[in-house]
């Protein structure tokens, strides 16, 4: 798997990538779009246990996988999982700070 800089897109690359993230029109929209976000990150970090314990289990049950592939899935799954879990903390935080606010 090669790794890409990202000086290596082009400039109409860069230029469609934020047409796609263009602002809704409506607060609806706007919600719906961040409802979407937020599960598709939760499935990504879910897809990444699924993956760090199914190269688990073959490893358990003698599969052809190796050693290192499944430290590696094991610690990328780990890390997802810690990443979002501090978005999530700073997120409540955030929330908080706001009910604190008088009006």
């Amino acid at each position: 798997m090669p790794i890409n800089s990202v000086s290596m897109m082009t400039p109409t690359q860069m230029v469609n990538e934020t047409k796609k993230l263009a602002a809704p029109n409506t607060s609806y929209q706007a919600q719906q779009t961040f409802a979407n976000t937020l599960k598709d990150a939760i499935a990504k970090v879910n897809d990444q246990q699924i993956q760090s314990d199914t190269m688990t289990n073959k490893l358990i049950n003698g599969g052809d996988v190796d050693l290192h592939e499944v430290m590696i899935a094991s610690q990328k799954a780990s890390i997802t999982l810690n990443a979002t879990m501090e978005v999530r903390n700073k997120v409540i935080d955030a929330y908080q700070e706001i009910m604190r606010m008088s009006v």
